[in-house]
């Protein structure tokens, strides 16, 4: 798992540890991305600033997009149990190793 941010290294490896995430923070600083990705909200920002649409999308092993969670609302994000849900429903999942 990995997040990708439009924040600076900085703020990002700050947010991720008052947040306590554990997983991989890749900068975006530039907006390369988000562009790239068609995930801009215009002008949503601070002072009119574009910036990210909340995003979640998970990939199958060969980098194939199988699940997208596109908001154009900063406060609206996927719960997890739906991000779990829907790897559940696509199979995606590690299988457990059993003794």
């Amino acid at each position: 798992m990995a997040a990708v941010s439009v924040d600076s290294p900085e703020e990002s490896e700050h947010l991720r540890k008052i947040e306590g995430y554990s997983f991989l923070f890749l900068c975006d600083d530039k907006d390369e991305l988000i562009r790239h990705w068609d995930l801009v909200h215009p002008k949503a920002g601070e002072g009119g600033k574009d910036i990210a649409r909340p995003a979640k999308f998970i990939l199958d092993s060969a980098g194939t997009v199988r699940w997208v969670n596109l908001t154009d609302d900063i406060l609206v994000r996927a719960r997890p149990e739906e991000v779990l849900q829907a790897i559940d429903t696509l199979h995606l999942a590690e299988p457990t190793v059993r003794q």
